[in-house]
């Protein structure tokens, strides 16, 4: 995503953006076994109930 793509979204946009990424990386670290399935859910847990991003599904 571009700055510019940025700048022009919501507030709630940027924060399911920024979940998303979030995510994306905790997958990446699981899949390089940089952290276990289970630390992967307790952090995805965390960060998704922190957020209040439990209807967020990735497109």
């Amino acid at each position: 995503m571009t700055q510019p793509d940025w700048e022009r979204l919501s507030p709630e946009e940027k924060k399911k953006e920024l979940y998303l990424k979030q995510k994306r990386l905790l997958e990446t670290f699981l899949e390089r076994h940089a952290i276990t399935r289970e630390q992967y859910e307790t952090s995805l847990n965390g960060l998704t109930e922190k957020m209040g991003m439990e209807h967020v599904e990735e497109a």
